[in-house]
């Protein structure tokens, strides 16, 4: 199962999810519907049918998990130097400005771990470790908050001028010239 975060399940929800393959295999033992078994154990008509139909090839043990579909390829020991990596800032790695980016973040995970990732699979392991994506505001060294906040409450009402209200006919479409 996918999920937005980026990961699967844990190991805890995936033996709650094999008890609940276990339950259904002994229903489909005793002959009950695939609809009663669905309706009692709360899950879908068509998971009950995928289910019974690997039960009728290899009985209970079809229904096993087959665990996780692949174990995470950089351990926590290695995500703990990624961080560290990224701490130090794109500038220590030889980039020229204080961005990082997924293909800075790819690079720097295959020449200190000699992984290969996909950009998706790098923004998923960041995703997957707390990390969010983040536009940096552009903005000029030289900016004066305090001057910009000023000019918007004080000047730009003045240069704006007041705004024109309308008033029922005023339009140049229901006015009796333009018929």
């Amino acid at each position: 199962m996918r999920y937005a975060q980026g990961g699967g399940l844990s190991d805890e929800r995936r033996q709650f999810r094999k008890g609940i393959r276990m339950l259904a295999a002994e229903r489909f033992a005793a002959g009950e519907p695939s609809s009663a078994i669905a309706n009692e154990l709360r899950v879908s008509v068509r998971s009950i049918q995928r289910w019974r139909r690997l039960w009728d090839k290899g009985c209970p043990r079809a229904l096993r998990s087959a665990g996780s579909a692949s174990p995470p390829r950089l351990s926590e020991t290695q995500f703990a130097q990624l961080e560290a990596e990224l701490a130090k800032g794109p500038v220590a790695h030889g980039w020229p400005d204080q961005r990082w980016t997924l293909s800075r973040i790819k690079t720097v995970i295959g020449l200190r771990f000699h992984q290969s990732y996909t950009l998706q699979g790098v923004r998923k392991l960041l995703i997957r470790h707390g990390f969010s994506c983040q536009v940096p505001a552009r903005r000029a060294v030289e900016r004066d908050e305090d001057k910009v906040t000023g000019r918007v409450k004080e000047t730009w009402p003045q240069v704006e001028g007041p705004r024109r209200r309308s008033t029922p006919g005023s339009s140049s479409r229901t006015s009796p010239a333009s018929r």
